[in-house]
């Protein structure tokens, strides 16, 4: 089993930054990934970001430029650093991990992350 606890989310003006943590607990496998994914009001979940532990990363088109993913290994804790945020990045972000190179096993709860004037 695994657990993971998020962290960061809140309200921001557009353009401004935040900053989401995601700390792991239980069993973790040795080639593992974290990451985030989003889902805004009437939309479908989508992809925003991952990194393996060995450092690859990805990201979603529509935030490439803007956010940056990064994970402390001694920790199990994912960042993502969201800047130049716009009123679209307006979601439920939420952490995930995987074992291997698979689907997501475990989720986090979810934080609001709100993008207004």
């Amino acid at each position: 089993q695994l657990q993971l606890v998020e962290s960061g989310g809140g309200l921001v003006q557009p353009g401004g930054s935040l900053r989401l943590s995601c700390a792991a607990s239980g069993s973790i496998f040795s080639i593992n990934a974290m990451g985030w994914y989003r889902r805004a009001p009437g939309k479908q979940r989508e992809f925003v970001a991952k990194i393996f532990n060995y450092g690859t990363t990805n990201y979603a088109d529509s935030v490439k430029g803007r956010f940056t993913i990064s994970r402390d290994n001694a920790k199990n804790t994912v960042y993502l650093q969201m800047n130049s945020l716009k009123p679209e990045d307006t979601a439920v972000y939420y952490c995930y991990y995987s074992s291997g190179y698979s689907s997501p096993n475990y989720w986090g709860q979810g934080t609001q992350v709100t993008v207004s004037s």
